[in-house]
């Protein structure tokens, strides 16, 4: 395994110490590496976000273009539209087993 130097800050090295002393890990590698874990897990969610969040976009998008679009006269309509689609997005479907 090749060997890498690095340079930590006093936080950062009292942070390591402190969570090899706790006994959570056995060393400062197993440290860093559970941090690496971490880092690139953070950046494939970051992806799958960023992914979600263009495809709403371009949904949104044609949907404008195609003139299925909705206008209101105030900021209390508009947030009553979003409460009733939530409302009605989260509410538990009826017909199953637990609803009887």
């Amino acid at each position: 395994m090749p060997t890498r130097n690095v340079v930590l800050t006093d936080h950062q090295t009292a942070l390591l110490d402190r969570l090899v002393k706790s006994g959570r890990y056995q060393n400062a590698s197993e440290v860093l590496r559970e941090g690496l874990r971490l880092v690139e897990r953070e950046e494939i969610e970051t992806k799958a976000h960023l992914a979600a969040l263009r495809t709403a976009a371009r949904i949104g998008l044609a949907d404008v273009v195609a003139g299925r679009l909705r206008s209101f006269d105030t900021p209390q309509a508009l947030g009553r539209h979003l409460a009733n689609l939530a409302e009605s997005t989260l509410a538990p479907t009826t017909g199953s087993k637990n609803d009887r």
